[in-house]
């Protein structure tokens, strides 16, 4: 086997090792299939004016490799081929040294090179030579996003629970404050008491979760009363914030970097502070410390749905399992409809 420097009069047979790279390889799911000419036109290029390398076994043509420079320091290796029959036998890296070799006159520093995730005997070589991932594109159908994601208001809702047995106040409270909130609520409703808590729920509420934290401080500095706010947001995460008075004195998220990197004070503050809750609820310290855990990702947790019915069990609030949109009929409740 030899590898030599290719030109223009090697087109041909680089042309022909290309077709088969295309066949053996298909581009990504998400990508129409090359346009040949336009993609034939740049090896052309590269073999007038960059880099190229030809392999051959007894004047056989058995691979390439082609560079083109991107910068002063910065060199893509666009294409490496080794016909099947020929793999497995060092030509690949006899290629690259040769590349190597030819990019060192030029200053060139770092070398890059894309890969499809698929061609794992391509990436499995490309790590043993060193090459690190850099730039990650990923893809997905919008079609699998969307039902993997959700609308908002499918995948999130919440409730309000006031610590009161006084349901006209809450009442009036709901009516004045809920008008105000953007995304023009379609109705709430005001459950009767149950173990000393009033439970609030509203439209607007369950479609963003912002909108929740909203009238639930606004209930709390109007009642002048300690308020729990829980709901899920995006079908994969709890949230649970204990207002006094206006005030948020504790709050927890499942996953408290779901949305971002945070400082880790700030990590630290979105898990539940036990003897706070228990102090404001009446809950069992160590129920809350068991269930209200934290972790990295959603699926190092129990489902969302199941996490968010244990916590409410802890802390003994009623009808927190559902939001707005699935509240059942309940003798006392008080609904306000909105054109």
């Amino acid at each position: 086997m030899s590898v030599r420097r290719a030109g223009p009069e090697d087109f041909e047979a680089i042309a022909a090792m290309w077709r088969e790279f295309e066949h053996e390889v298909p581009p990504p799911i998400h990508e129409t299939p090359p346009d040949e000419e336009k993609e034939l036109a740049e090896v052309a290029d590269i073999l007038a004016s960059e880099l190229a390398f030809l392999a051959e076994e007894e004047g056989t043509p058995v691979g390439f490799a082609l560079a083109r420079r991107r910068t002063a320091t910065l060199a893509t290796l666009t294409d490496l081929y080794v016909r099947r029959d020929a793999r497995r036998s060092g030509i690949a890296t006899e290629l690259m040294r040769q590349v190597l070799t030819a990019l060192g006159p030029l200053g060139i520093e770092h070398v890059d090179l894309e890969v499809q995730a698929s061609n794992q005997v391509a990436r499995s070589l490309y790590g043993r030579w060193g090459f690190r991932d850099d730039v990650v594109v990923m893809s997905r159908s919008r079609a699998e996003l969307e039902a993997r994601l959700g609308r908002q208001e499918d995948a999130s809702f919440g409730s309000i629970h006031i610590q009161s047995d006084d349901l006209g106040p809450v009442e009036q409270a709901v009516r004045q404050f809920v008008p105000r909130l953007p995304g023009s609520s379609r109705g709430s409703l005001v459950a009767p008491p149950r173990n000393g808590w009033i439970a609030v729920y509203d439209d607007v509420c369950d479609r963003s979760p912002e909108m929740l934290r909203r009238l639930a401080r606004e209930l709390s500095d109007r009642m002048g009363a300690v308020v729990v706010l829980l709901g899920i947001e995006r079908e994969e995460l709890v949230r649970m914030i204990l207002f006094e008075r206006g005030s948020i004195v504790d709050e927890y998220l499942s996953v408290p970097e779901f949305y971002g990197p945070l400082p880790p004070g700030d990590v630290v503050g979105l898990a539940a502070n036990p003897t706070v809750v228990s102090r404001l609820t009446g809950a069992d310290p160590g129920d809350v410390r068991r269930i209200a855990r934290t972790a990295e990702t959603p699926a190092s947790l129990p489902p969302a749905r199941e996490l968010l019915a244990e916590l409410a069990d802890a802390l003994r609030l009623e009808g927190a399992v559902h939001g707005w949109a699935d509240a059942p009929d309940l003798a006392g409740a008080v609904r306000v409809e909105r054109p």
